[in-house]
């Protein structure tokens, strides 16, 4: 059996130093939004395992008052849950959404990019123009483009703040449907047809879509001449 020496010896170097670590926990404390990892690399010498730094720091602050999270892809520290309650403000206004708010919300989520007409498909009544525009002003949904189809319709879909907000890394660690049946929120009788995909919320446009800024035929028609159509 070796001596503890000789057990240091052959155990693997640290793909960082505890410099690195001071460092991101500074950069991570200081910054005013979730700072991603490519702002703590630039910081870091050359080299350094970012991913390495940040599990390691994630670990160190476990099980204390404040926790290292990932949201939408970036890093803060945030209260630890179990005592979130310590800080509530009693005056603080809560932003009640209403049901077709949340259905719509459910809906972009999980089947992202939608239209209006999609989300009607899908939850059988009409689609409220209020629903959407509270989602919007809340930063939780945006529009990402128009759908390939007659009408060219907006297609929606969900923001980084959306997942900050439900503390999410990525889209894709909403719940499936398992978790959703356990947690009571589905009875397993789900209609014909329809399913819990999984969500997807990439920034490139799909192959049905096209860019917003392009105008509509109306819009082209009663867009003012320009020169050359003048000509």
């Amino acid at each position: 059996m070796g001596t503890v020496a000789q057990l240091f010896e052959t155990a693997a170097p640290p793909r960082f130093a505890p410099e690195d670590l001071r460092v991101a926990e500074a950069l991570v404390f200081a910054a005013a939004e979730p700072l991603d990892e490519a702002s703590i690399a630039a910081r870091l010498p050359e080299g350094a395992d970012v991913e390495a730094v940040m599990a390691e720091l994630q670990r160190h602050y476990a099980g204390r008052g404040v926790n290292l999270v990932r949201v939408a892809g970036r890093w803060a520290f945030r209260t630890a849950s179990d005592l979130s309650w310590l800080l509530a403000r009693e005056d603080q206004e809560t932003r009640k959404l209403s049901r077709a708010a949340i259905e719509t919300l459910a809906i972009v989520a999980y089947h992202q990019p939608v239209t209006r007409a999609d989300i009607e498909d899908i939850r059988g009544v009409a689609v409220s123009k209020g629903a959407l525009d509270v989602l919007m002003e809340a930063g939780w949904v945006r529009m990402r483009g128009r759908r390939k189809s007659p009408g060219r319709p907006i297609t929606y879909g969900t923001t980084q703040a959306f997942l900050t907000h439900f503390g999410l890394d990525a889209v894709g660690d909403l719940p499936g449907l398992d978790e959703l049946e356990g947690a009571g929120l589905f009875d397993g009788k789900l209609p014909p047809g329809f399913g819990v995909p999984q969500p997807d919320d990439d920034a490139a446009l799909r192959d049905d879509e096209e860019p917003l800024d392009e105008p509509t035929p109306l819009e082209r028609a009663w867009s003012p001449l320009d020169e050359t159509d003048e000509a």
